[in-house]
């Protein structure tokens, strides 16, 4: 029985590992990105560490916000520095930009959720008085941050926060023919979610498709329900790991 097309939706820095592991598997893959990086950060632009004096942790939300600090040339943050990173995926790279491994927080391995939420019971220890938190992210087209659930968490505990975006998140621009293997990818592929903003740039680009005969994959619940909205006929979740989508791949048929 041939299997189905896994649809590989991230970015070009982070897409070719995931299709590479899915056809070293067997996985038929087709590459549609559905989110487009910008970096915010001007050339010779000196990173917040270098500003003065230093914020006790740095949280990087994404291996993407590392890769576009790393190409303007930033160096890594300095001792006593400790770095946070919501997911694992995020937590390597920052050991290989230079952070080492003791001076990363992150979730476990095999925690159900890769996110901020998550991330909080690991690392509110740390948080006291005056303590301060550099949080690193991108932002959505029209500007917005995201959600700040942990920011109020540390805000709560007596600590200080601040956002500085690094990168813009945007609809991609699809050639002719990318819009063409999209419309055939809705008949029986399987789309594999990292965000849901990706799910709200799919719906753009191809406002009169139909999604009832794709399947969607998406690595977290909130991306899940942005997927049921937009019609796919079946939707699964599973961890933003490789080992867990191909499971879930299996689990699918």
């Amino acid at each position: 029985m041939a299997r189905r097309t896994v649809v590989v939706t991230r970015p070009q820095g982070q897409a070719s590992a995931w299709a590479q592991t899915l056809r070293a598997a067997g996985w038929p893959v087709q590459w549609l990105p559905l989110l487009a990086i910008e970096s915010l950060l001007e050339p010779g632009m000196p990173p917040p560490w270098a500003e003065g004096a230093l914020d006790d942790a740095v949280m990087v939300v994404s291996p993407t916000a590392v890769e576009v600090m790393r190409r303007a040339g930033w160096p890594p943050p300095p001792e006593p520095m400790r770095g946070w990173a919501p997911g694992p995926g995020t937590a390597r790279a920052l050991q290989a930009w230079g952070v080492p491994a003791n001076r990363v927080d992150s979730v476990a391995p095999d925690a159900d959720q890769m996110d901020s939420e998550t991330l909080w019971p690991r690392v509110a220890s740390q948080v006291r008085p005056g303590w301060r938190l550099l949080v690193l992210r991108g932002i959505s087209e029209d500007g917005r941050m995201g959600r700040d659930t942990l920011l109020q968490q540390v805000r709560a505990a007596g600590g200080q926060a601040r956002e500085v975006a690094v990168y813009r998140r945007q609809a991609p621009r699809w050639t002719a023919a990318q819009r063409a293997l999209a419309q055939r990818c809705a008949q029986d592929a399987v789309w594999l979610f990292s965000s849901a903003e990706a799910v709200t740039h799919l719906r753009r680009l191809l406002p009169q498709q139909r999604w009832q005969d794709a399947l969607a994959l998406a690595t977290h619940p909130r991306i899940a329900e942005a997927a049921q909205q937009a019609g796919f006929g079946r939707v699964q979740t599973a961890r933003p790991d490789l080992r867990d989508v191909l499971q879930a791949l299996e689990s699918m048929g």
